[in-house]
C-alpha cells in the first residue's frame, strides 16, 4: 500500500508539471494511472507522471513516446528498458507537517522583469518557468534578494492539500528550504511541504527537517 505522504507528494508534483504545461499552451490528461502531456513538455519536465504504482507500461502509448520523452516512474515499478528508455535519474520523495519555518525575507516574483532576473540566477531556466505562470493562483515564483539581486529562490504550488516546492537553489541549501517554505506560507497558508529531491540536494532537504519517503525514477528515451 502507498504511503498517503507519498501520494500527496506525487499528486502534488502532477499538478506542478500541469501548471508548467498550461503556462506553455499544451495541453494534459490525468486518468487513474497517469498525467500526460501528448505534445512534448518543456526541458527537465516529464511528459507522463505515474500516479498509481500499478500503471502499466502501455501508458507511455499516450504520449510521443520518441527520442527525448521522458516519464516520471513515481513509485519505482516500471520497467521501459524494453521501449528504448534508461534511467537517468533516482530520486527521493519528501514530506513534513506544517511547521514554523523561518522567515528569511523571502517574496513572490510578481512580473516579467523580476521574473527574467529569477531565471538568470537559477540558471538553465530560460523559456521554462515563463511569466505565464505569475498568474495561476497556485502557483508563486519566489525569491530571496541579496543587495538587490536574487540570492535564492524557489518555485512553490499549491495542490492535493500540500505546498510542493521545486526549482530550490542558493548557496546554503538548508537556509532556502526554511526562507522558501516561509514564504509559500505566506502566500498560501499552512500546509505539508512535499517534493523531491536526489544527492547533495537530498541531503540538504533532510538536514532541513524533511522526511524521505519511497524513490522514484525518471526515465529518458534517447
Amino acid at each position: 500500500m502507498t504511503d498517503d505522504r507519498t501520494a500527496t507528494a506525487v499528486a502534488n508534483n502532477a499538478a506542478w508539471c500541469a501548471a508548467v504545461c498550461r503556462a506553455h499552451g499544451l495541453p494534459t490528461t490525468t486518468d487513474r494511472y497517469a498525467w500526460a502531456s501528448p505534445r512534448r513538455t518543456p526541458p527537465y519536465y516529464p511528459d507522463l507522471v505515474t500516479l498509481d504504482p500499478d500503471c502499466p507500461v502501455d501508458a507511455l502509448d499516450r504520449v510521443d513516446a520518441g527520442p527525448g520523452c521522458s516519464v516520471k516512474d513515481s513509485f519505482g515499478t516500471l520497467d521501459l528498458t524494453g521501449r528504448g528508455f534508461g534511467v537517468v535519474i533516482e530520486a527521493t520523495w519528501l514530506h513534513t507537517p506544517a511547521y514554523d519555518a523561518v522567515d528569511d525575507g523571502w517574496v513572490a516574483v510578481r512580473d516579467a522583469t523580476a521574473l527574467a532576473g529569477w531565471v538568470d540566477a537559477w540558471g538553465g531556466g530560460t523559456g521554462i518557468v515563463v511569466p505565464e505562470l505569475l498568474a495561476d493562483a497556485d502557483v508563486a515564483v519566489l525569491a530571496r534578494y541579496d543587495d538587490g539581486r536574487v540570492g535564492a529562490g524557489a518555485t512553490v504550488n499549491r495542490a492535493a492539500g500540500a505546498i510542493g516546492v521545486s526549482n530550490l537553489f542558493g548557496a546554503d541549501p538548508g537556509r532556502a528550504w526554511a526562507g522558501a517554505v516561509a514564504a509559500a506560507y505566506r502566500v498560501f497558508g499552512r500546509h505539508p511541504v512535499v517534493g523531491y529531491e536526489h544527492g547533495d540536494d537530498l541531503a540538504a532537504a533532510v538536514r532541513a527537517g524533511l522526511t524521505p519517503l519511497s524513490p522514484l525514477r525518471i526515465w529518458l528515451h534517447a
